[in-house]
């Protein structure tokens, strides 16, 4: 049985390591730690199996602008599984956690850049993202409204924390 709850500082070293393996190196772990670093981390769960740490996901705050109106808005990313433990549900399960969290405490939107045949289960669009402006586009741009009508409009902009660029 898995379970979640939010990130201990004691567990950073087994977050890293499972994002390294996750991801094959050291560019997801770095920009947690970027991220942390800047205050910029919101959400983060782990997801515990048997008191070992299987999963981790990280949403942080980033400035989105709709029609020059400031959105509320998270970026989700990373999430990851231990490499073992991948394909029965923990990335799933720390994905909806954290959104309802996400929308428990206020928060407006989502955006993500993911792979887009998984992410749309949650509600993310590609559609939805078309009009932001972003280092990001295509397919694998997606967003989420956490709130109804909170990314309508005719132009918006998403502009990444600089822990995104030191982490690549």
């Amino acid at each position: 049985m898995v379970t979640l709850q939010p990130r201990q500082p004691v567990n950073d070293a087994t977050i890293a390591m499972i994002n390294d393996l996750a991801f094959g190196g050291p560019a997801e772990s770095r920009l947690v730690t970027a991220l942390r670093d800047d205050d910029a981390a919101a959400i983060e769960l782990v997801a515990i199996e048997h008191t070992e740490i299987v999963g981790h996901i990280l949403f942080s705050v980033l400035a989105v602008t709709v029609d020059e109106r400031p959105v509320k808005a998270l970026a989700l990313a990373p999430v990851a599984v231990r490499p073992d433990r991948q394909r029965v549900g923990i990335g799933s399960a720390l994905v909806r956690a954290g959104l309802v969290q996400a929308r428990s405490n206020g928060w407006e939107a989502v955006i993500v850049l993911g792979h887009p045949s998984y992410y749309p289960r949650f509600g993310f669009s590609p559609a939805l993202a078309r009009h932001l402006a972003a280092p990001f586009s295509g397919d694998a741009f997606m967003a989420l409204a956490l709130r109804n009508g909170a990314l309508d409009g005719r132009t918006g902009r998403v502009v990444y924390p600089t822990a995104f660029d030191a982490a690549s």
